[in-house]
């Protein structure tokens, strides 16, 4: 993307209207490693702290030891009693970076654990409270993998929607016994279930490989997020309703594509969303951004921490809208070397466009 500028802002002299949107658990990956390691003093330094203050608390190891690895181990990095603090971690830090000068946040969202930062950074939850949610949920994970989840693609290589593979995968979900969406990711289903409904669906789909992945891909260390499985989970979620819940201070959008906006969320039925369909009903990121996109109308879409690889779900929901003209990855590609759309933080080149001086 060298040689990338911003676009203009629609009013002159004024700011571009961003949406923030934030990844969910498993994206630390091998690229993010470090990212904790020289942080500017001041907001940044201090969402870390608060979550290192509270792992040690615990006995467990800090985000800045994590991050500090030589090397990426998936054992440790992607257990969820890690991962999701990392990624939080990540996203929040990078969030306190973002230029207030050149950007105007007009709304924040997350694709499945990333709803729980996006509370965070939108204000519905103080940080302490925040990061205990955080943590608390991925606490539970450890020793405690329920069933599975797994991907498989919606679109041709172009990411143009072909309508026989959302019905192949709605078929399976009607077919097999315990099979269920889990998320609707722009292009791409997830679908989590038992571990026989996931080996049954594995063998009703033919393999593919898509540079150098092989569909269905088993997505490691996931439980089947966003089913009924986890029915007993949200049970257990309900104790997390004496956190501190309040109005955002920045418009949400959730993964139903509902909009909790400053002047009239209920902060109690923000908690009991959260802490109920969140959990054990699909979670329909499709949705979310094609309200986010006809309702905000954002400018560009910022990824913060280690959310990288969800660029290409947003470009294949834009696709799907025809969002200012795209109709597919090309047409994207070339809007994100000239004017782009979507600035992720976890590439140096986009970094740079976002972060303040």
């Amino acid at each position: 993307m060298s040689g990338a500028a911003l676009p203009s802002p629609s009013r002159p002299g004024g700011r571009l209207r961003a949406l923030v949107l934030f990844p969910g658990r498993g994206s630390y990956g091998r690229d993010s490693l470090g990212q904790l390691q020289a942080l500017p003093p001041g907001p940044a330094q201090a969402v870390v702290d608060a979550f290192d203050a509270a792992r040690s608390a615990q006995g467990l190891p800090t985000t800045r030891s994590l991050d500090a690895e030589p090397a990426l181990r998936p054992a440790l990095h992607a257990a969820g009693e890690h991962a999701s603090a990392l990624t939080a971690a990540c996203s929040l830090a990078d969030v306190a970076q973002i230029d207030p000068e050149r950007f105007e946040i007009v709304g924040v969202c997350g694709n499945s654990m990333g709803w729980y930062t996006a509370l965070t950074a939108g204000g519905a939850l103080p940080l302490a409270d925040g990061v205990q949610l955080i943590e608390t949920f991925g606490g539970w994970q450890r020793d405690n993998i329920i069933g599975g989840q797994v991907l498989l693609p919606l679109t041709d290589e172009e990411w143009r929607p072909e309508a026989w593979r959302l019905d192949r995968v709605n078929d399976l979900v009607q077919q097999i016994p315990d099979l269920y969406w889990s998320i609707r990711l722009g292009g791409q289903a997830v679908l989590g279930g038992t571990e026989a409904a996931l080996a049954a669906l594995s063998a009703a789909v033919p393999p593919e490989e898509r540079a150098g992945v092989r569909f269905p891909l088993r997505l490691p260390l996931h439980s089947a997020f966003h089913t009924p499985l986890m029915s007993a989970t949200a049970a257990k979620a309900q104790a997390l309703r004496s956190l501190g819940w309040r109005a955002p201070a920045v418009t949400l959008i959730d993964g139903q594509g509902s909009l909790w906006s400053p002047r009239s969320a209920d902060p109690g039925a923000l908690a009991a969303w959260t802490l109920g369909p969140q959990v054990d009903q699909a979670f329909d990121f499709t949705a979310m951004l094609r309200v986010a996109l006809g309702e905000l109308a954002p400018e560009v879409i910022i990824l913060p921490g280690p959310g990288a690889n969800l660029g290409s779900a947003v470009a294949q929901v834009m696709i799907s809208l025809g969002w200012q003209g795209l109709r597919d990855r090309q047409a994207f590609l070339r809007r994100q070397a000239e004017r782009p759309l979507v600035l992720s933080m976890g590439r140096p080149d986009q970094r740079a466009l976002v972060r303040a001086p």
